[in-house]
């Protein structure tokens, strides 16, 4: 079974770190030279909205598992604009996962959504998001290609953690009354991910931990695990944020990850941020 994915970053290396032996090959995309060098045991491919690696159409021939988690454009998903009717004209099983976001959910003002809620996405780059999804669900319309999309929570994980930001002294808690987020570790995307390729057909899932919580709350339990005081709380409307990270407080919903759990099989390693960041810390996140 041969694996290639578009876009080798932190998900994709952390799957292929836990269960890439299962692949007799190993290739995917990075957006340079210096990415590939350093990216040991796998193919790696240099590609852009502006350049592709000739190698890539030929390594896609080959492919029985496809991992795309390239983010969309406004306008276009940079995969199928130059791929994709090599991929529609492809004539041999296929199983795509696409790695999508909570955020085509929008803003639900605090209410559960599962998958069977409609999605009405608020800001541009859900809406493309949602966009891209319907693209690749109708590229699997041929019946020789199965599609799973898995719309992820915020994602943290080894490096990329509360317990990161307190000891670089990013870490803020700002307040908004009620907010609430979804996280999932990054361990549990891979599970999901080696889940959804053991599953007989294709469908869309959410990738959530159980406990959307308010995100002053992770950093007060994290700073509390490193034994330093947290960061002042600071209410939304006082404090100077990027119209990306404002946008993120624009919406509020609580991702329901029953289907996950219940037709995948999947049992979270860490089932809310208190296990996640416990594990992290243990494991030296944080330190010095």
């Amino acid at each position: 079974m041969n694996f290639f994915g578009f876009g080798l970053g932190y998900c994709a290396q952390d799957f292929l770190a836990r269960h890439g032996a299962q692949f007799d090959s190993i290739a995917g995309t990075v957006r340079s030279k210096d990415a590939a060098e350093r990216l040991g045991g796998a193919q790696a491919y240099v590609f852009d909205s502006e350049r592709a690696d000739p190698g890539i159409a030929d390594a896609l021939a080959e492919s029985d598992v496809l991992l795309v988690s390239i983010p969309p454009d406004a306008s276009v998903d940079p995969v199928l604009a130059k791929f994709g009717r090599q991929l529609a004209k492809l004539d041999r099983p296929l199983t795509i996962v696409y790695l999508s976001t909570l955020g085509v959910y929008g803003d639900r003002g605090g209410e559960w959504v599962d998958e069977t809620r409609l999605p009405v996405p608020k800001h541009e780059r859900s809406i493309a998001r949602l966009r891209a999804e319907k693209a690749w669900l109708a590229l699997a319309r041929d019946g020789r290609k199965t599609i799973h999309i898995l719309r992820l929570a915020g994602i943290y994980g080894p490096g990329r953690n509360a317990l990161v930001n307190l000891r670089n002294g990013t870490a803020r808690r700002i307040v908004k009354q009620d907010q609430v987020f979804n996280r999932i570790h990054v361990a549990d995307v891979s599970a999901a991910f080696a889940a959804v390729l053991a599953y007989d057909g294709g469908e869309i899932w959410n990738a959530a931990d159980d406990e959307p919580a308010p995100p002053q709350d992770v950093i007060a339990y994290a700073a509390k695990l490193m034994g330093i005081a947290p960061p002042p709380e600071q209410a939304i409307d006082t404090v100077e944020l990027s119209p990306l990270a404002r946008s993120f407080y624009d919406e509020n919903k609580r991702a329901s990850n029953r289907k996950m759990k219940e037709k995948l099989g999947v049992a979270l390693a860490y089932p809310t941020y208190r296990e996640g960041l416990a594990a992290l810390w243990d494991a030296g996140e944080g330190r010095g």
